[in-house]
């Protein structure tokens, strides 16, 4: 079996415990950081706030941080913020492996994929892109990014790694032949949610009492940062055109426009809203136990939206703009919740009325749903590859 090697930006919350788990079933895999910020704690750009994980991102697996020689080091410094030379070093002295990499947006990534076919290595790339959203853009750096991706990147790789419909999609636009295309679906440790969902049930009359919010009261969560491309405010103009005094909204999440929300809730009046700021990971599964939808509005820019499959594992009914990357697989229309056209505030404030009546017929629960988008299933279709 070939070691199967990420190359990542940094620890991130979501790819850590799913290297764990894969080690834990006999698999060889290696985490290639070009940045150790996440792991450090540093202030998010879109937060605004100091950021740090408090869950394990470095355990159950093989890991090397590489030294970053940009100018200017950050991963929220674009795509020269990371230059890591000394992975290519490391990658021609490794044996041949299955190298996944996250992405073409950093230079080091860009410089992985160009290079590891020459060792020998079996390359692979796990993006994000969704073709829908592709469909948006325009103009000369655009054309300029398509032509480099179909006759100087993509040439070169081997396997594409697509984490859903929309992006297999945006693969197919570049005429990437079956053959190369493999669903590793992006997804969250279920194992973990299902179990804090199980465990919070028995408390979840306390938890609202603490946060505020009676026993019988309906509750709309948002976990999103308060920035453009999230759409905080659309969600905020939903709610007020609900004018149900037994309904509250929470909004788990900060960011640049918290002083633009809490000026639109004052203006109207909203008094049952609550901006949580930043939540942590261990935290967050409270504030979904208590939920009775979850919302997330996004624009161009959410190429998936994990905190839908979180959300999910609560058997929570979902509603989802038609933008989000997720929606076009995790969303069953009229079943486990509503996919709306982006900004269309009317229609999700209507999509809120259906669900929050319980108009809805449940055929199949969000949870049966999201038990197909598991750790599990990505090993059980990146494991050919590496034998």
């Amino acid at each position: 079996m070939k070691d199967l090697i990420f190359v990542n930006s940094h620890p991130i919350q979501y790819f850590a415990p799913l290297y764990k788990y894969m080690n834990e079933k006999g698999m060889k895999v290696q985490a290639w950081y070009c940045s150790d910020e996440s792991v450090k704690g540093v202030k998010d750009s879109e937060f605004g706030v100091e950021v740090k994980w408090d869950i394990p991102l470095l355990e159950g697996y093989e890991y090397l941080f590489f030294t970053n020689h940009s100018w200017k080091p950050s991963l929220f410094n674009g795509f020269f913020g990371l230059m890591n030379f000394g992975i290519v070093k490391k990658l021609f002295k490794q044996p041949k492996s299955v190298i996944v990499v996250h992405g073409w947006h950093y230079f080091s990534h860009l410089l992985i994929l160009l290079l590891a076919r020459l060792k020998g290595h079996i390359v692979c790339i796990r993006s994000d892109m969704s073709y829908n959203q592709e469909l948006l853009k325009s103009g000369w750096k655009q054309k300029i990014k398509r032509a480099g991706l179909k006759y100087f990147v993509f040439p070169r790789i081997n396997y594409f790694l697509y984490i859903g419909t929309q992006n297999r999609l945006f693969y197919k636009s570049y005429g990437i032949a079956e053959a190369r295309l493999l669903s590793c679906p992006y997804s969250v440790d279920n194992n973990r949610f299902r179990n804090e969902s199980k465990k919070l049930k028995l408390s979840a009359a306390d938890i609202r009492q603490r946060m505020g919010v009676p026993v019988d009261g309906k509750i709309i969560l948002c976990t999103a940062k308060y920035i453009d491309k999230k759409r905080p405010l659309d969600l905020l103009q939903a709610f007020s055109q609900l004018h149900d005094v037994n309904c509250w909204l929470i909004m788990v999440g900060e960011g640049e426009l918290r002083k633009e929300m809490e000026e639109f809730i004052k203006t109207n009046k909203l008094k049952q809203v609550i901006l949580t700021g930043f939540v942590n990971q261990s935290a967050i599964a409270e504030y979904y136990a208590i939920t009775d939808v979850f919302v997330m509005c996004s624009s161009v820019g959410e190429n998936w939206g994990l905190s839908v499959n979180e959300a999910m594992n609560f058997d929570l009914p979902v509603i989802v703009s038609d933008l989000t990357g997720c929606s076009d697989d995790l969303v069953k229309d009229g079943v486990n919740g509503y996919v709306f056209k982006t900004g269309k505030v009317d229609e999700l404030a209507a999509k809120l009325k259906l669900v929050l009546g319980n108009k809805l017929s449940w055929d199949t629960s969000s949870e049966r749903i999201i038990d197909e988008y598991s750790y599990s299933s990505l090993i059980e279709n990146i494991s050919p590859v590496i034998k």
